[in-house]
């Protein structure tokens, strides 16, 4: 509690337009954290604030405050951004900017202008006449940087069955991006008839129209959200530095040149459409960009996407050095959980000598590198994916720097500073150091594994779409699927280890009896996942032993239990190409 009073002495707080005028009443220099409510002002620099506080010990010309970004219209550039922001206020004027928790560059920034305001009080020096930094500017600088809530900035484009069953999609995303397009939102689904007719309603009358249908209604396909992105170009991707200093102009591109710029941009970007024209794909997939159809199939298709959008889930591995997972791991684990970060999978690893350089090497140059790559390959780590929003810069913003001795002294209350441990001055925790990184490093720590499952024809549509929100939920990646009438040669495709079995007959009279949705299902671990989700055979013995089970909630008896699932990798694998023989994928027998 001594700790938390401190805080609120130490920083005051500005959560509304008339405390933040009144704010820059303030004499002298004003640091300004500015924060999110849902994530609060950052922890990490708080030390450092104490310390400049008692050591400065200049109250009359030193303030430190929190500003809440959502209650302030001034600050409405800095909402919906996770990474930390500092503004120093000299005398009522923003004259400097540092973004990023970054200690030491805080701690110049705050020494030399205390000692520029004490000179200029004592006569010592003349008031240098600073650039005042507009934030108003920043907000529309920032404007071309990300994507807001318009619609017309969107559009709802559809891969379709054949690109799946052709094993395209992954190209298709791919060429998107590279033109420069921002895929916002992607959900692999099986159109319903009432979607497939809404959105094709242009080609109704084509004389193929109802087989189109068909062919929709019983394939997967991939809906995306796709914005414009930016084009990137020399003169704007520069522009933004860490600190902009008071002697740096932050308009040294004119608003004029801005405009410029876009409206150049503007004239000269091709439509989605015209790109997968040039890239030869167009065939493959399907778009609508009316600004009214696309609102109503953002409801339609990603009900949540505002949600989405404002949350900014993220991904990040994180990483347990040997140390650390011996000694004190449920300790990290609890801060993590602690933090609002979901675990979304984990696992002890012996790292490689390959491995270890890798993740290190950010160390390379050190003395102490040799060791520090003996100590990684000495015992197992721990590995997670973490996902939270804006996960991965909080994550690094939790483990502080990654030498010891600079976290002890700016800062106290970081991860590293919190658990060093033994002899080397490295933290005892990483973190990817981007998105792309993460996603390459969770990539090759949890390679995606493929089971075959299959929703039973006794259950209901309803129960069909909440299990299929199970999956979902669970990680599971929708990599293939397919709604067929399992004939015996079909049913024999999936169930033929059991085909010598007396109560097969009932098996292939259920099978034949509707629709089944056999599936293709992806992510680590997948097999042991589904059966886990999957619960035992028996539905009786699933609501007793796990009633959280797909089988305990859909199950009515052994036959008709719900849900079917391979065994192991060789019958998954075997299942997986006899059932999508032209699209098999290369690792399905992987892990």
């Amino acid at each position: 509690m001594a700790s938390k009073k401190r805080e609120v002495q130490l920083q005051t707080v500005v959560n509304s337009q008339s405390l933040w005028d009144e704010m820059l009443q303030n004499k002298g220099l004003t640091v300004i954290d500015v924060y999110q409510a849902w994530c609060g002002p950052c922890k990490a620099v708080q030390p450092l604030f104490r310390k400049l506080k008692n050591e400065i010990n200049e109250d009359e010309i030193l303030h430190f405050v929190v500003a809440e970004a959502d209650n302030i219209v001034t600050l409405h550039s800095f909402r919906d951004k996770c990474e930390p922001v500092f503004l120093f206020s000299l005398n009522g004027k923003i004259i400097a900017k540092i973004e990023g928790a970054n200690a030491p560059l805080i701690n110049r920034k705050v020494t030399n202008l205390i000692d520029e305001e004490k000179k200029i009080v004592a006569g010592e020096m003349v008031r240098p006449q600073y650039d005042e930094i507009l934030l108003k500017d920043l907000d529309s600088e920032e404007a071309g940087e990300g994507h807001d809530g318009n619609v017309e900035h969107y559009c709802i484009t559809i891969i379709k069955p054949d690109a799946v069953i052709s094993k395209k999609v992954l190209e298709i995303k791919e060429k998107i991006l590279e033109e420069g397009f921002v895929i916002e939102a992607e959900d692999a689904r099986m159109l319903t008839e009432e979607q497939v007719r809404d959105f094709y309603s242009g080609m109704a009358d084509q004389p193929d129209f109802e087989e189109f249908v068909s062919f929709m209604t019983t394939n997967l396909s991939y809906v995306l959200v796709v914005s414009p992105g930016i084009e990137k170009t020399d003169s704007l991707g520069e522009i933004q530095a860490l600190e902009t200093e008071p002697d740096e102009s932050p308009e040294d591109l004119s608003e004029a040149e801005v405009n410029d710029t876009s409206e150049v941009t503007e004239k000269n970007r091709d439509s989605l459409q015209e790109c997968l024209e040039r890239q030869q794909i167009s065939q493959f997939c399907d778009i609508e960009d009316d600004a009214t159809n696309v609102v109503k199939f953002l409801d339609i298709f990603f009900p949540d996407f505002k949600l989405m959008k404002s949350r900014n889930l993220e991904r990040t591995l994180a990483l347990l050095r040997p140390d650390l997972v011996q000694e004190r791991k449920d300790e990290v684990l609890h801060i993590i959980e602690d933090e609002g970060f979901k675990i979304l999978m984990q696992r002890q690893i012996q790292l490689s000598e390959e491995e270890a350089q890798t993740l290190c090497k950010e160390y390379e140059n050190e003395d102490y590198y040799v060791k520090l790559i003996e100590y990684m390959t000495s015992g197992p780590s721990l590995a997670l994916v973490l996902l939270r929003e804006n996960g991965l810069q909080y994550w690094k913003n939790l483990l502080g720097p990654t030498n010891v001795n600079e976290a002890s002294e700016f800062y106290p209350d970081s991860l590293c500073a919190q658990f060093a441990m033994g002899r080397l001055p490295v933290n005892q925790l990483y973190g990817s150091d981007s998105k792309e990184i993460a996603e390459r490093e969770i990539q090759y720590f949890f390679p995606p594994q493929n089971t075959l499952a299959v929703i039973k024809p006794h259950v209901t549509h309803e129960q069909r779409e909440e299990i299929m929100k199970i999956i979902k939920d669970a990680g599971f990646e929708l990599t293939q699927l397919k709604e067929m009438v399992l004939n015996q040669e079909e049913a024999n495709k999936i169930y033929y280890k059991i085909a010598t079995r007396d109560f097969y007959k009932d098996v292939l009279a259920l099978s034949s009896g509707g629709p089944s949705l056999v599936m293709v299902l992806t992510k680590w671990n997948a097999i042991g996942d589904w059966r886990r989700l999957m619960g035992p055979v028996d539905p009786e013995e699933a609501r007793l032993l796990s009633p959280e089970s797909i089988r305990a909630k859909y199950g009515i008896n052994i036959l008709k239990n719900a849900v079917h699932g391979a065994s192991n990798t060789s019958e998954a694998a075997e299942s997986i190409s006899k059932m999508f023989r032209e699209s098999v994928s290369e690792d399905s027998e992987e892990n």
